[in-house]
């Protein structure tokens, strides 16, 4: 995601602001806005004019595409209005008027809002989340495991440059695979207290804890919302072919876009835990 255009970012403002309109939001109300978009620090409001106040957030902020991406989706989230996907729709619509300008689109994929590029047909097409390096530094605290993980997004790249399409998304299921048990073991006191519980009402060992009972866990316990884990469902199951015979049992033919197909759940992922160590002031 290139840098915003000012005239872009203006356009924007004056959407979520909705000056007289049926949506409209107060200065006190655009604060909260951004600190639910996980934007930490939250700006302080300044009693400008509120269009050109948020316009300016926008663009000062323009280097962090990660932020810029976690706001557009936050606007277009269902969970932001009292009527819910109605009201999401329309501003999603909107947005998408002005985004189209810089190539970028946002669609509602398994019930949320997902930024992705506009492709010559006019369809959204998912790329690796802006900063993903950088972030996933940022999220996991222990160095060598952030390293390591790193070192996963990494060959996950080439594969996926190489046309080992099938090796990519388990490389990518291992990503969120480590994301995960990092982030749960490192920052959630339930699961260092209690550990891990399946589905079944056992506890697991943290060394022995699979995909499926983290994305559980990560629910239950408020890291991810609800449709991102049934987003990253096709993820976990894209993982589950590091086994050969599930390949062949699914008879799957894992190609380009099945790749670009993970990305987005990637990014919702990210997206939420980082809404949610903002929200908690971490």
């Amino acid at each position: 995601m290139q840098p915003l255009d000012d005239r872009t970012a203006e356009k924007i403002a004056d959407i979520v602001v909705d000056m007289g309109g049926p949506y409209e939001r107060k200065s006190y109300e655009l604060g909260p806005l951004l600190a639910r978009a996980g934007w930490s620090p939250v700006p302080e409001y300044d009693g400008s004019p509120r269009v050109q106040w948020l316009a300016e957030q926008l663009i000062e902020n323009r280097a962090d595409p990660a932020r810029i991406e976690r706001f557009l989706c936050r606007v277009c989230d269902p969970r932001e209005y009292d009527d819910g996907k109605v009201v999401a729709e329309e501003f999603r619509d909107a947005l998408n008027g002005v985004l189209e300008a810089e190539g970028l689109v946002i669609s509602a994929v398994g019930g949320r809002p997902v930024l992705g590029e506009l492709g010559s047909d006019g369809a959204a097409h998912y790329s690796e989340p802006d900063g993903l390096e950088e972030r996933l530094r940022r999220l996991v605290l222990d160095e060598v495991a952030a390293e390591m993980l790193v070192n996963r997004l990494t060959e996950a790249r080439i594969c996926m440059r190489n046309g080992a399409h099938t090796l990519a998304v388990i490389g990518l299921g291992s990503l969120v695979e480590g994301v995960l048990h990092a982030v749960l073991t490192e920052r959630d006191e339930k699961v260092r207290q209690d550990g891990f519980v399946n589905e079944h009402g056992r506890k697991v060992s943290a060394d022995r804890v699979g995909l499926a009972v983290l994305l559980d866990t990560a629910r239950e316990n408020g890291w991810i919302q609800f449709d991102a884990h049934r987003f990253l469902g096709p993820v976990k199951e894209f993982r589950n072919f590091i086994h050969p015979r599930q390949e062949v049992a699914s008879q799957a033919r894992l190609d380009h876009d099945t790749v670009m197909m993970c990305w987005g759940p990637i990014g919702a992922l990210f997206n939420d835990v980082e809404e949610r160590l903002a929200a908690a002031g971490g």
